[in-house]
């Protein structure tokens, strides 16, 4: 199995506050900045009801992956745990479905890089842009785990500092009339246009599934387990504060936009980020929010290669990829596995200028589904992994609250996702590709037990 060497190579160099900041720069993406407008015209000023149900959720998942990392601090992270809990198939396809589902989040971010550059420099092409922060992301990774920590750490702290900003900000136009001829504007605008729940329970239904979405990333802290100082203290500490922080960013940060604006005019007025700052008089708004939303993508694409190059290396430790990923430098870091991971981007990124709109629309379809899938056996792993514990009467030490009821809460909910997807015509194409997809995955696992049978 050799996942007992694993921790001797792998360096454990990621302090708690680095930890904290992987899995919040996982979730807070470009989704908060821009993309927030979609979301509020499906729910209105509900849409915090979402964030608030999705992040409950998201709660269950994270501490069902807690409960493991601590036992089992390994990088493969839940493939690993699938492995051992439930089988050799099932291992297989939780590595490779969360590897590639990275990729797609690279390439994501990767896309949008260029368009942020070229805010301030239009002649430069984007894939130009693309290609310079793949190369020094890469080399970033490339160094040791302490390094990359860093990174990600100042990468995250200049999104968190944007959002506080933003919210203090919007307080003080709420309460004192800032930037409003000191006229407090008050939160009257969360009922009066059409009530909080201007479309409805459905509204809120419907919004459901991108909310998931945004939250995608926090399941980083479980691949940090492996290269944690201290497993045991960080991984519960990390997992506990990110979702309340989450939380509080994602509620706090909506409740005071909507506040400000009336959730009608929400699409016409732009970024409600820049509309926050001009308001207070800071005019060089929009470069702060394009300098904010740049560090974001690269935040999330450095975190994507991050968790790929793990994946890979734990996938390769339990002989469900090549050998070769599971070489690691004098740093202990897993090159080979990163500089392929890199490789693949770099193909995804040239196929989205072939054709962009197409590509990009099917691999986002995937990578939609993917996460769903990585949550979902996550949940399952935890409740298998808990009766074999159990039966060997071994002590765990950060138990998942409400066990079994919540594993199960949370496999519903997933589950009616998915349902809720089929009625979103954007959304439906991922439920046809997931079928093939998983297929696709069946046949690579017996290509592979045949190759090795042999």
């Amino acid at each position: 199995m050799g996942s007992n060497n694993t921790n001797q190579h792998v360096q454990r160099g990621l302090k708690n506050r680095h930890i904290q900041m992987i899995a919040l720069g996982g979730a807070i993406g470009t989704g908060l900045f821009y993309g927030s407008a979609t979301v509020v015209k499906m729910a209105g000023p509900a849409i915090t009801l979402s964030y608030l149900i999705g992040g409950a959720i998201i709660f269950f998942i994270m501490r069902a992956l807690g409960e493991m990392a601590v036992d089992h601090p390994v990088s493969g992270s839940f493939s690993e745990y699938a492995y051992q809990y439930w089988g050799e198939l099932p291992g297989f396809i939780a590595g490779w479905n969360y590897w590639f589902n990275y990729v797609v989040v690279g390439m994501a971010e990767l896309s949008v890089v260029g368009v942020y550059i070229n805010y301030w420099f239009p002649d430069i092409p984007t894939w130009v842009s693309a290609l310079i922060c793949l190369v020094g992301v890469t080399l970033i990774n490339m160094i040791n785990v302490k390094v990359y920590g860093e990174f990600e750490f100042w990468f995250a702290i200049i999104k968190v500092i944007a959002i506080i900003g933003m919210i203090v900000f919007g307080i003080g136009m709420i309460v004192f009339g800032v930037g409003n001829g000191g006229q407090p504007i008050g939160i009257s605008n969360l009922w009066t246009h059409g009530g909080f729940l201007p479309n409805g329970i459905q509204g809120v239904v419907m919004s459901l599934v991108l909310v998931m979405f945004s939250f995608g990333g926090v399941e980083l802290v479980g691949i940090t387990a492996g290269e944690a100082e201290n497993p045991e203290k960080t991984i519960p500490q990390a997992i506990n504060q990110v979702v309340w922080r989450i939380l509080l960013f994602y509620i706090g940060a909506m409740g005071v936009i909507l506040a400000i604006f009336p959730w009608i005019e929400m699409e016409s007025t732009g970024s409600p980020f820049v509309q926050i700052f001009s308001h207070v008089g800071i005019s060089s708004a929009a470069n702060l929010l394009n300098f904010v939303v740049l560090t974001a993508a690269l935040s999330a694409y450095n975190s994507a290669l991050y968790s790929n190059g793990r994946m890979l290396y734990g996938l390769a430790e339990q002989g469900n990829a090549p050998k070769i990923f599971g070489k690691l430098n004098s740093a202990g870091t897993p090159v080979n596995a990163v500089l392929v991971s890199t490789v693949f981007t770099l193909i995804v990124v040239l196929l989205s200028y072939l054709n962009p709109e197409k590509v990009f629309l099917y691999l986002m379809s995937l990578a939609t589904i993917s996460i769903i899938i990585n949550w979902a056996i996550i949940l399952i792993v935890q409740l298998k992994s808990r009766k074999h514990k159990e039966q060997a009467n071994k002590h765990i030490l950060f138990k998942m609250p409400l066990y079994p009821i919540a594993s199960y809460i949370g496999l519903a909910f997933l589950a009616a996702v998915v349902v809720i997807m089929a009625f979103m015509p954007d959304m439906r194409f991922s439920l046809y590709i997931a079928p093939v997809w998983l297929l696709c995955l069946y046949i690579g696992y017996k290509i592979k037990t045949t190759a090795q049978s042999k």
